[in-house]
């Protein structure tokens, strides 16, 4: 592992040339993690484009493609904490890099295999997985550069900024998909994981070899001691302990990180009962036609990706209230709830999905800012991982599995404490439920950040 070893150095360069130069420096490190986590996309979100190609060309039933999206999203979020705990202390940047590598090449395989008719659905499931496992520490990763080289006022600018490279490459993915299969492959759908993987392997090659993962490898001093912030996360005391004890000491026993960890579920189960639902609740529910349908996920995209690069720089302005912003936008986001399940014209319903993406990645950002506040630097990867790994197994399946049953017209429903829970009306429910109980453990988490703004504060003056 010495290829990702972190190679700090000491050059004693004082404090005000470092303050001078660290722009220049950390920017470097932020675009090879924003390209780095925009490619991860291209190699994700193309398999979402491909799948009526997968029909029609080697017929995949939508039943194998949905077990291939669940090998997926069952490996990725495993991986989350898995690998998130192998990074911590090692170089986050390379690592992530050199895994998108790796799914270039599983890709690569894919469409090989699709172009020479011998990719059966058992073999697409388990290299779909395997593409999930390594792309899942790719957002862990790219939080720990971040947060190696940001001092706190300027931490939730930054994270938000990069928070809206997976929107960009979720946008570009099918059209780099498609615009490889039908230039190289004559519309066959091997190009659209062929083309894609090609385009990465390049990419993942440059950001391994350019920017460094933290100020130290330069042999300056930390982030906070640059910017003469106050030791917040326990770094002197984890000088001397191995990473399974910082794991268990700081992450593990840490009851903020658990109380983020189910605030993001529940935050999730509302982003994906908008996200993945919204088309079907207006055809079933509202009978539109297709086109207008599939047009609700653009606008509600086109907010959060407003929404990725506000929230993060308002929760500055307020010196680090990271929770206070979520509560507030929780708060907004109920009522706009409300509006989602009443309004039924066109227009208005795609005005209010796009505040709905705008104000649900407000929270979503802000658990991940959030919880890395409370552990060690050394922690960051498999702690950010943790609350991702979370999110996706319980969140976002409960939503996609749940609420889609409870939704479906064919079904008799859920029976829960003996209540039957049946059609689009019992789906809002339980989102409202949802954002009440996110709202609610969000309290003593503000409560917590104020007293340690206020003890920061204090240290200063």
């Amino acid at each position: 592992m010495s290829l990702f070893s972190l190679k700090r150095k000491n050059y004693h360069i004082p404090l005000e040339t470092q303050r001078q130069q660290w722009f220049k420096h950390f920017i470097v490190a932020f675009m090879a993690v924003f390209v780095c986590y925009l490619t991860v996309y291209l190699l994700r979100n193309n398999f979402k484009a491909a799948q009526v190609l997968l029909i029609e060309q080697n017929n995949l039933s939508t039943t194998q493609l949905g077990m291939i999206g669940l090998a997926f999203s069952v490996a990725y979020g495993i991986g989350k904490t898995i690998l998130g705990y192998v990074i911590d202390g090692r170089n986050a940047k390379k690592i992530m890099s050199f895994l998108l590598g790796i799914s270039a090449i599983i890709s690569l395989v894919i469409g090989i295999l699709l172009v020479t008719k011998q990719a059966t659905a058992g073999i697409l499931f388990i290299l779909w997985g395997a593409n999930g496992f390594v792309q899942s520490p790719g957002g862990p990763a790219s939080y720990s550069t971040i947060t190696r080289w940001t001092p706190k006022m300027k931490r939730g600018k930054w994270l938000g900024f990069w928070n809206a490279s997976h929107n960009i490459g979720g946008a570009l993915a099918g059209i780099v998909a498609f615009w490889g299969a039908t230039t190289f492959f004559n519309g066959g759908v091997g190009g659209m994981f062929i083309v894609p993987a090609i385009i990465a392997f390049i990419i993942a090659i440059f950001c391994f070899s350019v920017g460094h993962d933290e100020p130290e490898e330069l042999g300056w001093n930390s982030a906070p001691e640059i910017f003469e912030e106050p030791d917040e996360q326990g770094e002197e005391k984890t000088k001397d302990l191995t990473r399974f004890q910082i794991l268990c000491q700081f992450v593990i026993k840490n009851p903020w990180v658990w109380t983020l960890c189910v605030i993001n579920i529940f935050i999730y189960i509302v982003r994906i009962g908008i996200d993945n639902w919204a088309p079907v609740y207006c055809i079933q529910a509202l009978g539109w036609n297709t086109h207008d349908a599939i047009l609700t996920i653009s606008f509600f995209e086109t907010g959060a990706l407003l929404g990725s690069l506000s929230w993060g720089w308002l929760s500055d302005i307020m010196k680090g209230r990271r929770m206070l912003c979520s509560i507030i936008a929780v708060a907004i986001e109920f009522f706009m709830l409300i509006a989602y399940s009443q309004v039924t014209s066109i227009y208005s319903m795609y005005t209010v999905l796009f505040i709905l993406g705008f104000l649900v990645f407000g929270p979503q950002l802000l658990i991940g800012v959030s919880v890395i506040e409370f552990v060690p630097k050394n922690a960051l990867a498999v702690t950010n991982g943790l609350t991702g790994t979370c999110a996706y197994l319980f969140g976002d399946s409960f939503a996609k599995v749940f609420l889609g049953y409870i939704a479906d017209p064919t079904k008799s429903g859920m029976n829960i404490f003996g209540y039957t829970l049946h059609g689009w009306g019992a789906t809002f429910t339980i989102m409202f439920t949802a954002l009440i109980i996110a709202g609610l453990l969000m309290i003593p988490v503000a409560l917590k950040q104020e007293r340690i703004i206020r003890k920061s504060t204090i240290l200063k003056l």
